[in-house]
């Protein structure tokens, strides 16, 4: 049923301008990022994609409560605001407790350790408000009061795409790509670019399984040459907190269960180098006409907040050389920033 209706959906497209498809996707990415990528084929898993559905949202914890039911950042309750006042000021960051390589509960994704280095350099302490990033995370983070308060669980945003539309957006801190990764060996090693798969053979072409998850600007590339129909399509959404976007490479890219991954590259260069039960090369993908694979990625504050989203921006531009450190350890794909593509 999923491949099915990621074939229509792409049939609809077909017919419709490649600059309209083009941008579609890119408007996609930029509502989904915060879900940052990829899926597996299993029901339950996270998605990069911005399909979501009403059934997952039930799952979620009830408009305002932390993913973990509990009362605060790390599920700690909050200081009264006197307590917090004495304290100084805090940078109250908003992720995902389980998707890595962006961030996790641990503090062990990159995301966790740019915003360290945004706090550090601010003098501020850091908190943060766990929340899964799917359907209502905004609405349960950035635009979330606490209880009996007037201040809200968590200021700052990290890791959406450029033209994110539910807050005001920062200057971009890097700029990535999709990526396709495969298993070396297993008979796709010529292949360091989209043209290249179509060189391989008719009989290596019609056996190949494609892991796409909905939504992809991929899906189009793959119908405009012929290889929709080698999609595995792959869940958009999920209910459930235990999952998470890299699974589609950790899992089953290496197991063999797909032959090629396309998913968004900082996911792509983490879990191929994280792999160690295969050797998994990651490519990023270069742009097609009329097709966009590239994006600017940068943080959201709430709008009407402009001093402290100018106090983020200065931060980011004062650790550019850290951040970009912190990226290349975690395997992400960097290309140069568009700054015009910043601040709103």
């Amino acid at each position: 049923m999923r491949a099915a209706n990621a074939i229509m959906a792409a049939s609809e497209r077909r017919v419709r301008p490649a600059r309209w498809r083009s941008a579609r996707s890119a408007i996609m990415f930029a509502l989904s990022v915060l879900a940052a990528a990829a899926m597996t084929a299993a029901p339950g898993a996270r998605a990069q994609a911005p399909v979501q559905a009403s059934a997952q949202a039930a799952a979620l914890p009830p408009a305002g409560a932390p993913a973990d039911g509990r009362g605060g950042p790390d599920g700690a309750d909050r200081p009264a605001a006197a307590e917090a006042a004495a304290a100084g000021p805090v940078l109250r960051v908003c992720q995902d407790p389980n998707n890595l390589p962006f961030s996790n509960r641990d503090k062990q994704g990159f995301e966790n350790k740019i915003a360290a280095v945004l706090a550090a350099d601010l003098g501020w302490r850091i908190e943060y408000t766990w929340y899964p990033q799917r359907m209502g995370f905004i609405r349960n983070t950035l635009r979330a009061k606490n209880p009996d308060s007037d201040t809200y669980k968590c200021d700052l945003v990290t890791g959406v795409a450029a033209g994110f539309d539910l807050g005001a957006t920062t200057r971009p801190y890097y700029r990535s790509s999709y990526a396709m990764a495969y298993v070396k060996g297993k008979g796709y090693d010529s292949v360091r670019s989209l043209d290249d798969l179509l060189k391989l053979s008719p009989a290596q072409r019609a056996s190949m399984r494609l892991g796409v998850f909905g939504g992809s600007p991929v899906t189009d590339w793959l119908l405009d040459h012929g290889l929709i129909d080698r999609m595995v399509s792959y869940q958009p959404q999920s209910g459930d907190p235990a999952r998470y976007p890299g699974e589609m490479i950790e899992k089953d890219l290496a197991s063999g269960a797909i032959d090629v991954a396309f998913i968004w590259g900082p996911i792509a260069g983490y879990f191929a180098r994280q792999s160690t039960q295969a050797p998994i090369v990651a490519i990023p993908l270069r742009q097609q006409p009329g097709m966009q694979f590239e994006f600017d990625i940068v943080m959201a504050t709430r709008f009407g907040e402009a001093d402290y989203k100018q106090r983020i921006d200065a931060a980011i531009a004062r650790n550019r050389l850290k951040i970009d450190a912190i990226l290349a350890d975690y395997g992400v794909p960097m290309l140069p920033v568009h700054e015009r593509a910043a601040a709103r």
